[in-house]
């Protein structure tokens, strides 16, 4: 029996501000053969051609983007705050070099149509509709760059659908 049910999106409470940039989230893309997530704390959830959607940011050199990539769809899952350790390890560590879920004791689900975690209390599951990299012309203020990309390593922005959202029961 499953600890989560799904709620429509106009059903959600969630504040992104707190949930996202204060609490952090983990993008996870892959499938039961292999899978890779990471702790994200910039992105963002709104309404977008006439559909609830996601934007998530990923730098080009984490592993987890070779996943969003060639994967049609991600999940976004939040968790209550005595998983932050998780959260820390799961973005300071590559999961090149250790298996994130056997270090931190999360759980991998493969119900949905992309991988997710037992332990979350929430799950976003999300279609991409759009992938953009970002490009350092295209910056207003382009003091942004010296502090938030020194190394030149731009984000890529993804815009996805939320499918399905799972609450824990």
């Amino acid at each position: 029996m499953s600890s989560f049910q799904s709620i429509p999106a106009d059903s959600l409470s969630l504040n992104p501000f707190t949930s996202i940039g204060k609490d952090w989230m983990l993008i996870t893309a892959g499938d039961a053969a292999q899978y890779n997530t990471m702790t994200a704390s910039w992105g963002g959830l709104g309404f977008l051609w006439n559909k609830p959607v996601s934007y998530i940011f990923i730098r080009p050199q984490r592993y987890t983007k070779e996943f969003v990539d060639t994967q049609p769809r991600y999940s976004l899952c939040f968790f209550d705050d005595s998983w932050r350790d998780m959260l820390n390890l799961c973005g300071t560590k590559s999961g090149r070099e250790i298996d994130k879920a056997k270090e931190t004791g999360i759980t991998p689900v493969f119900t949905q149509s992309a991988p997710y975690f037992a332990e979350a209390r929430l799950v976003l599951i999300c279609k991409k509709l759009f992938c953009q990299p970002m490009e350092e012309q295209a910056f207003l203020d382009q003091n942004l760059l010296p502090r938030f990309y020194p190394e030149h390593d731009l984000h890529t922005l993804y815009v996805g659908e939320i499918e399905t959202i799972l609450v824990r029961k």
